[in-house]
């Protein structure tokens, strides 16, 4: 599973501050930065300027070893595409993006289109949903553009906010995800479309406020959470399955998720502005409680990829986030190790025990070394694990951290001729089936 953060900040004209800023995402124990570009009408590439701003975070993320998700949409509301020359720029947007990075195999297409923030009209004039049904196009044409060009890439739909009104003419018109998501699918039941318009959802499961966490149900409304995982995949499942579109069993991104920090005394000239009064920021130790929470409930979902928390450094605005792990001049706040430490144990398998979960770590064994005392060689688990490593009659076992090499040693002499040194490792937590890996090497 990713953990990773959706930030912006490393878009700059200086790359060594593109540098600067993806190294803090890494040492925050971060594996994916999601970054955004907003299309206007009649582009058809990606502006110059542009260019250089994203060209510098992608280039800096691909060398901090961070996996890069573009998010793509139109600019606001003002300028959502509803013809079919809007859809052919904005897919030919889309593709030119795509070109320029040949290594970035993650799209997001949309943000939000069930909120007018993002997408309008929303309602019709006998209060019906022209949203979803445009969006749908929009997906449609853009999936195919894009896999056109990269079949083996992943497209995100969806990106929906986690409330709406649901009520037209009240000055927001919104629809909540649970009606978004029935409508996009009955959209796309209506289009005779035989083939996907998705590979993957995203979502943003912000709780209402921050005092909340991740663990607050909403069984009762339209609202989804992180803690409405099934409502989550029910929707889907009756939105889709039984068509060419993956519905339950399609793959969840929750792409922004923000829990913000109050802001101590001493950083306050960091920040401009008042803090709203619904954002209900909590201290550094809760927030930091919450995202270890939040990484933990989504590893032992099933059909979840990913995490991207929402920021990697604060906003200085105080009507804006203040949910990173780092304050608005960069320096870490005390919510850091703990994040970090939480990541670790998603990406060595063991946040959390999940029932019927079985997980099988990637094994890797090194290059033998002989001496005149003793063998050595490096094994590596991707996940924690214990091994069983023999050679001839000799046996080693014990544990290892995913992703650390454990250099093993058989002690003494070996007789002249071929040798074969066989590993076996087993997923310290939600065991499944062993992996095995093997060695050859001869001795003289």
């Amino acid at each position: 599973m990713l953990v990773g953060a959706a930030e912006n900040i490393a878009e700059t004209t200086d790359p060594s501050v593109a540098k600067a800023e993806m190294d803090k995402a890494k040492l925050a124990g971060l594996d994916s930065i999601r970054l955004t570009e907003t299309w206007s009408p009649g582009e058809r590439a990606l502006p110059k300027a542009d260019q250089l701003t994203l060209g510098n975070a992608v280039a800096a993320a691909q060398f901090a070893g961070i996996r890069v998700i573009l998010s793509l949409y139109p600019y606001g509301s003002s300028v959502t595409p509803l013809t079919d020359q809007d859809r052919a720029d904005f897919a030919a947007f889309c593709v030119d993006v795509a070109t320029r990075y040949p290594l970035v195999h993650d799209f997001i297409v949309g943000n939000e289109p069930n909120l007018n923030r993002f997408w309008m009209p929303q309602y019709g004039a006998s209060g019906e949903d022209l949203a979803a049904p445009a969006y749908e196009q929009l997906l449609a044409t853009t999936y195919d553009a894009l896999k056109a060009l990269r079949p083996h890439s992943t497209i995100y739909g969806g990106a929906l906010a986690p409330r709406g009104v649901d009520k037209p003419n009240t000055g927001r018109d919104t629809h909540s995800p649970t009606t978004f998501i029935a409508d996009l699918g009955a959209a796309y039941k209506a289009s005779g479309r035989e083939i996907p318009i998705m590979d993957a959802f995203a979502f943003h499961p912000y709780p209402e406020n921050s005092t909340l966490g991740p663990d607050f149900p909403h069984p009762n409304s339209t609202s989804i959470g992180l803690a409405d995982y099934d409502k989550l995949v029910g929707l889907l499942g009756a939105a889709f399955d039984g068509t060419a579109q993956h519905g339950s069993s399609l793959p969840i991104l929750y792409d922004e998720f923000g829990i913000e920090t109050q802001i101590p005394e001493t950083e306050s000239s960091l920040y401009t502005g008042k803090e709203p009064g619904t954002t209900k920021p909590v201290d550094e130790a809760t927030q930091a409680a919450m995202y270890a929470q939040a990484m933990q409930m989504t590893f032992c979902q099933p059909t979840v990829l990913g995490l991207l928390l929402f920021h990697v450094q604060d906003e200085p605005a105080l009507s804006a986030w203040q949910s990173g792990e780092y304050y608005a001049d960069g320096t870490p706040k005390s919510s850091l190790p703990a994040v970090r430490a939480a990541a670790g144990t998603v990406h060595r398998g063991v946040a959390a025990s999940c029932p019927g979960m079985q997980l099988t770590p990637k094994l890797v064994v090194g290059r033998v070394v002989r001496d005149k005392t003793a063998i050595r060689v490096p094994v590596t688990c991707s996940l924690d694990c214990r091994y069983i490593v023999t050679l001839d009659r000799r046996r080693l076992t014990g544990t290892a951290v995913g992703g650390v090499p454990k250099t093993l040693r058989f002690a003494g002499e070996l007789a002249a001729g071929r040798h074969t040194l066989r590993a076996q490792a087993t997923a310290v937590l939600n065991a499944g089936p062993p992996a095995s890996a093997s060695r050859s090497f001869r001795s003289s």
